[in-house]
């Protein structure tokens, strides 16, 4: 009985344990991307569940604006996807619906463009968890005379262009310009 008893605790234990950890890791997820806020370039998916045709798939033009279904043109550059989702929500419920159910979702991120001392400079597609020394590699790799340690990066952020100094570490984000600049001997 003993050995039966002592059994579960340890298998309680392990469970309660592994939720955890499991919790630990969600809260340590990067608050980057879920902060993210939609730019020119950006496809997005647009899903009401049970209304098809209020469902649309597009890519956000150089105005920022879409049309939408029953709402008109709406103006999504700079808003998150859950603010998206309450406009939507907000704009359909009442009239049209009575609880509709919203989902946004990003099916491509606007690229990301790399220049300076890396062997094939150009724009490239963003993919989420992108650091600086990836983003190298898809470019073809540093060159001979490449600095690692004083990378710059050029990002919008709320309407504003920034310049950060990073390391090869660094997380880029979609529509960044990075540059990595020539070392001197």
């Amino acid at each position: 009985m003993r050995r039966g008893r002592l059994w579960w605790l340890v298998w309680c234990g392990l469970i309660v344990g592994s939720l955890f950890s499991l919790q630990g890791l969600a809260e340590s997820e990067p608050t980057g991307m879920r902060s993210y806020q939609l730019g020119v370039g950006d496809k997005i998916q647009i899903t009401v569940f049970g209304e098809k045709s209020l469902s649309v798939e597009s890519r956000l033009p150089d105005i920022g604006v879409i049309n939408y279904p029953f709402l008109g043109e709406l103006e999504l550059v700079g808003m998150t996807l859950s603010e998206v989702e309450q406009l939507i929500y907000d704009g359909l419920k009442g009239d049209y619906l009575v609880n509709p159910s919203v989902a946004v979702t990003i099916l491509e991120y606007r690229p990301f463009f790399i220049d300076g001392e890396v062997k094939q400079p150009g724009g490239y597609p963003y993919q989420p968890g992108l650091s600086v020394n990836k983003a190298v590699a898809l470019a073809g790799g540093y060159t001979e005379r490449a600095e690692r340690d004083d990378i710059e990066i050029v990002r919008e952020r709320d309407d504003r262009t920034i310049s950060l100094e990073v390391n090869v570490s660094a997380q880029i984000q979609p529509g960044d310009v990075i540059t990595i600049p020539q070392r001197f001997f």
